[in-house]
C-alpha cells in the first residue's frame, strides 16, 4: 500500500553507468501535519541473495574472499573481503540466483536451500533488498572449483573455515561483511552447526 504522506515530484537520473544513481524531490507529510520538501539520492542494483553453506557433520562453513573497491576505499587497506556467497538476481527467482551463484563462485552444486529472511542492507542510501539463505554441503556437492565468472570480472577465492573459526574471525574483524555476520549469527543463534 502506497504511504499517503509521501508524495514524488521528481526523478532525476544522475548516472546510469554501472547502476542507477536517482535524485528524488518529494513531498513528506510531518507529525504536526505540516509538509516538508526533500531530496535524496537513492542507488538502484536490483535485489540480490545471499547464502551461508555449512557442513554439520565436519562443523564447517564455506565463505569467499574477493576485492570490494568502496572497503579500500574506505581504509581496508588491502581491500580484500570474506563473505558469504552473494550476487543480484539478474530477473531470476531468489532462489533460482543463490543456487547459480553457488555454483560459479564457490563450484558446489546445491539443490536445496532454506531462505530465512529478508533484508534491506543500506536503506538510507541502496534500494536493494537481499534475500538471505542457508544450505547443507558435502564434498560429493563440488563439482568445480568456483571462483567466479572470469567476463564478470570475479576473482573469488573459495575458503572453508571451521564455524568456530568463522565467528572468532567476526570478534577479531576478519570478518566485516554485515551480510556474513548476520548469516553466522543466524547459525549460532538456532544451534544449526
Amino acid at each position: 500500500m502506497q504511504n499517503p504522506n509521501i508524495n514524488i515530484i521528481k526523478t532525476e537520473i544522475l548516472s546510469d553507468n554501472w547502476y542507477t544513481l536517482n535524485k528524488v524531490t518529494y513531498t513528506i507529510a510531518k507529525k504536526d501535519g505540516t509538509t516538508e520538501t526533500q531530496s535524496r539520492e537513492a542507488y538502484d542494483r536490483g535485489n540480490g541473495a545471499v547464502i551461508l553453506l555449512y557442513n554439520k557433520t565436519s562443523g564447517t562453513v564455506i565463505l569467499t574472499r574477493q576485492f570490494r573497491l568502496p572497503t579500500f576505499i574506505n581504509g581496508n587497506t588491502t581491500g580484500m573481503l570474506i563473505e558469504a556467497c552473494a550476487g543480484l538476481l539478474d530477473n531470476d527467482n531468489p532462489e533460482e540466483c543463490i543456487k547459480r551463484e553457488t555454483e560459479e563462485e564457490t563450484g558446489y552444486k546445491i539443490s536445496k536451500v532454506e531462505k530465512v529472511f529478508e533484508a534491506y542492507m543500506s536503506p538510507g542510501s541502496v534500494t536493494e533488498i537481499l534475500h538471505f539463505f542457508i544450505a547443507e554441503y558435502s564434498s560429493e556437492m563440488k563439482i568445480a572449483d568456483g571462483g567466479g565468472l572470469e567476463e564478470e570480472g570475479e576473482n573469488i577465492e573459495v575458503l572453508e573455515f571451521s564455524f568456530e573459526d568463522a565467528l572468532s574471525m567476526i570478534d577479531n574483524e576478519e570478518i566485516m561483511d554485515a551480510k556474513t555476520i548476520m548469516l553466522l549469527q543466524h547459525l549460532r543463534i538456532k544451534n544449526i552447526v
